[in-house]
């Protein structure tokens, strides 16, 4: 019998599974859909620092700007240098009207990665 984690019966290749399954849903514009799968995922699994980015780009898609803000903070928290979630972060907060925390992050992201797309977000010449 397979291993499960937790109480909620469900073994880690499922947890793999509803991951892959929320990356599907996201692309197919399901935002909410692949957030309910991630939630699962994230109770047995909080550390999964992937699972998380894909949930705050799943509320970011879906127009909750509040709890993607908080999953782009705990992601960047964990990695500090990861720029994609520098960027998003802006895109949240420049969402959100919110200029200057906007301006910040996406300096930081065109300062770990010189992407275009960036660059030009943080106003620096390409």
């Amino acid at each position: 019998m397979p291993e499960t984690s937790g109480s909620t019966g469900r073994t880690p290749e499922t947890h793999v599974i509803d991951f892959r399954a929320a990356e599907q849903l996201l692309a197919s514009r399901d935002p909410q859909g692949a957030v309910k799968l991630l939630d699962g995922v994230i109770d047995v699994h909080p550390e999964n620092t992937a699972a998380r980015l894909l949930r705050a780009r799943a509320f970011f898609a879906s127009a909750q700007l509040r709890p993607a803000e908080l999953e782009f903070s705990l992601v960047l928290e964990r990695e500090p240098d990861n720029a994609f979630a520098h960027f998003a972060l802006a895109r949240t907060y420049e969402r959100q009207n919110r200029p200057r925390p906007a301006r910040r992050h996406f300096r930081l992201a065109a300062a770990l990665d010189p992407n275009p797309e960036y660059l030009q977000a943080a106003r620096f010449e390409t």
